[in-house]
């Protein structure tokens, strides 16, 4: 066998998918909004029902079930797509509403190489 010291991890041009179709970086993500949400309102049903710290098990559940079906459905969203497809959607979307500038190109029309002024080298 080669032993060139050359990983195949070092030749990925892309995240590698660990869950469900779903990177280190989405599932990261996927956790963070979960917990950001799921965490303050367990606290408040489970205070309400008279038993606060059962609000902790009922977020670490809701956590669980919104990390499965927000990988399935980034699942389905990235399916038959190129890379970057749904931060770029994402990016387009931040735009059009004004909140976030972006750097690609929106516009479609013709484009030309050409110079829009006479040029000022003549030929004699």
């Amino acid at each position: 066998m080669d032993d060139s010291g050359e990983t195949l991890a070092d030749r990925l041009n892309q995240e590698p998918v660990i869950f469900r179709g779903s990177t280190h970086s989405e599932l990261g993500l996927i956790l963070l909004l979960a917990t950001l949400f799921w965490l303050p309102v367990s606290v408040l049903i489970a205070a309400c029902m008279g038993a606060p710290a059962m609000g902790l098990g009922l977020a670490m559940f809701g956590v669980l079930v919104t990390i499965v079906f927000g990988s399935t459905w980034f699942q389905r969203i990235k399916r038959g797509r190129p890379d970057y497809y749904y931060q770029h959607r994402l990016m387009i979307i931040l735009h059009r509403l004004g909140l976030r500038k972006t750097r690609l190109i929106l516009l479609s029309g013709v484009w030309d190489l050409g110079r829009t002024a006479p040029s000022l080298i003549t030929t004699t």
